[in-house]
């Protein structure tokens, strides 16, 4: 048993992994609300918290920090950088929440869905 490893592994290669989570913090960017399992909204949280933060600091390096994570996304970018940035200026942290929905019919899975507050 891995004692003191930090996240999920989601039953997937950790490339394929580290992917997913990518494409999935983009999606809550990119439509505001996803629904998905309760495991990975768990991890995407974090991501998609760090990438606003990145946002709301504005600066060049900021910017090219999210370009790095999310290279072949610029309207994503901008949309960080201007709606997103302003729209949580006042907040701290905590830019997401996560609403059970249900369980999913084929394996009992928990299905959540992820929104931007």
């Amino acid at each position: 048993m891995p004692h003191r490893l930090a996240g999920r592994r989601l039953g997937r290669a950790s490339d394929h992994r580290l992917h997913m989570l990518d494409n999935l913090a983009v999606s809550v960017l990119r439509y505001e609300k996803v629904r998905t399992t309760e495991a990975k909204a768990k991890e995407v949280r974090g991501r998609v918290d760090h990438m606003i933060t990145l946002a709301k600091r504005g600066d060049l390096s900021a910017r090219r920090l999210l370009i790095s994570a999310m290279p072949d996304e610029p309207l994503i970018i901008d949309k960080l950088m201007g709606e997103l940035a302003t729209k949580y200026a006042d907040r701290a942290s905590g830019y997401t929440r996560i609403v059970k929905i249900g369980l999913r019919l084929g394996d009992a899975a928990a299905i959540v869905q992820i929104e931007l507050v």
